[in-house]
């Protein structure tokens, strides 16, 4: 287990975090420290463990929405894959309806040309 020392709010802190995720807990603690600075632009001093407060709510409502639109945008690809399904059955339906319906004008083509050889009879060239 790797440790770490992060500053957040001017303070250092010694963390603990599995071997090879150091650089990414020093980002975090980061991001964290800006939105406490960031936080203490807007309201001035209103104290410090009010303002960790305000930016852990901050950063825990920004997760609830990523989770809403993650939730969102699972169900919009679920729909999609739906609708690939149904299309991808319509076009296999139009494709053997168009088969269905060339094979089907072949014969009346076959029949319609044995007809009109058995009407020209003998004297005439045969058709097709």
């Amino acid at each position: 287990m790797a440790q770490v020392t992060v500053t957040i709010n001017g303070r250092e802190y010694r963390m603990a975090c599995e071997d090879g995720q150091e650089s990414h807990l020093m980002k975090l603690s980061k991001m964290l420290d800006d939105r406490i600075h960031q936080l203490r632009g807007s309201f001035g001093e209103i104290g410090d463990t009010r303002l960790t407060v305000m930016a852990a709510l901050t950063v825990a409502d920004e997760l609830s929405e990523a989770g809403r639109r993650m939730r969102r945008l699972e169900e919009e690809i679920t729909a999609l894959q739906d609708a690939r399904v149904v299309a991808a059955d319509r076009t296999q339906a139009t494709q053997a309806a168009i088969v269905a319906a060339l094979n089907a004008a072949a014969e009346r083509i076959e029949s319609l040309t044995r007809k009109l050889n058995q009407t020209v009879g003998n004297g005439g060239v045969p058709i097709g």
